[in-house]
């Protein structure tokens, strides 16, 4: 495998997204907007999580809401950095890159740098951000605790996330032929995803809900930021697994929507060489 044409293609994704730039409004600013627009909105009907009860303040809606928020821009960048498969092929910039004497697994994982780095950098700026737009009145107050250490475990994390779910957005992407029907699947599966994960709402006395809650992947992955952005030491609920369950469960996922990629690129396909 050579790291050289991963740092290459990773370089030519990153490129690509800083010449356009209203992937970053659709990525950053539709979630802000949701954040600061569902803050105001369920600010008074919304009811804590009984885990939230150790903390030591009332927790709003906002609060609850901001580590889904940065999941949802993780989501967004990592459709839009493998949505550029489909334009790839079309273009023939794909097959020239598959007939290359370049390892298939370094083009899932340039795939997955360059949709993680893209999307630590957005969600990133989010989280540090977010509390200072409840200072100038776009959201209630919030207690987030700023420390080198949880800063530091915060972007690992957060990174993990986002190989997910570019790995997942991947694997969707590689066999399509048309970016509509990648938007349909968005529309039908990745979204629901993301509102079924607890990032959206709690889900605890959902009945058949909160048990597609617990065996969605992106579960784990909002409850463990949810951990790291406020208290690590929140009891132990089946709406907020342990930071142990939280990190194997989405590492596990990332290892095996990675190797699937690679496995669906080795496979002949008559699309690769179309």
């Amino acid at each position: 495998m050579n790291s050289a044409a991963i740092w290459a293609l990773t370089q030519r994704e990153l490129i690509r997204f800083l010449r356009q730039r209203t992937r970053i409004i659709g990525a950053v600013g539709q979630p802000i907007i949701f954040w600061v627009l569902f803050g105001a909105g369920l600010r008074t009907s919304f009811k804590a999580p009984s885990w939230a009860e150790a903390l030591p303040h009332a927790m709003s809606y906002q609060e609850y809401f901001l580590p889904g928020v940065a999941a949802l821009i993780v989501l967004f960048t990592a459709i839009f950095s493998t949505i550029s498969i489909i334009e790839d092929r079309r273009e023939g910039f794909l097959q020239g890159i598959l007939v290359a004497p370049v390892s298939r697994l370094a083009i899932v994982l340039s795939k997955l740098s360059a949709g993680t780095i893209l999307a630590l950098l957005q969600a990133g700026l989010f989280l540090l951000t977010g509390p200072l737009l409840s200072l100038v009145g776009l959201g209630a107050p919030m207690d987030v605790s700023w420390t080198i250490p949880r800063i530091m475990m915060a972007t690992a994390f957060l990174a993990l996330i986002a190989a997910e779910l570019t790995a997942l957005g991947f694997m969707i992407a590689w066999p399509m032929n048309s970016t509509q029907g990648f938007h349909a699947i968005m529309s039908i599966f990745l979204m629901p995803m993301w509102l079924v994960s607890g990032a959206f709402f709690p889900g605890g006395d959902s009945g058949w809900l909160f048990w597609l809650i617990r065996i969605n992947p992106l579960t784990y992955g909002v409850a463990g930021l949810r951990r790291l952005l406020y208290e690590q030491t929140l009891p132990v609920t089946p709406e907020l697994p342990s930071m142990t369950m939280c990190v194997s469960v989405t590492l596990l996922t990332t290892v095996i929507l990675t190797l699937l990629s690679g496995w669906q690129v080795s496979r002949a396909s008559v699309r690769n060489a179309a």
